[in-house]
């Protein structure tokens, strides 16, 4: 099986939230590369926690 590795999929931020409110994420700083976000910043809408993208993979555990 020929596995290509992929970014994070901007679908992705209709169902994830913030993992100490659940508020909405807002998506910052991304740099996207074929329609996948490789890298940037979560930043959660209702209390400002910010969560790293690096290599594709989102960063939300709570610091």
């Amino acid at each position: 099986m020929d596995l290509k590795y992929r970014y994070m999929n901007p679908d992705l931020l209709e169902i994830i939230c913030c993992p100490v409110c659940k508020g909405d994420l807002i998506l910052r700083d991304e740099k996207i590369e074929e329609g996948e976000i490789q890298s940037g910043k979560l930043v959660c809408k209702n209390c400002g926690r910010e969560y790293p993208i690096e290599d594709g993979i989102p960063d939300l555990l709570p610091r």
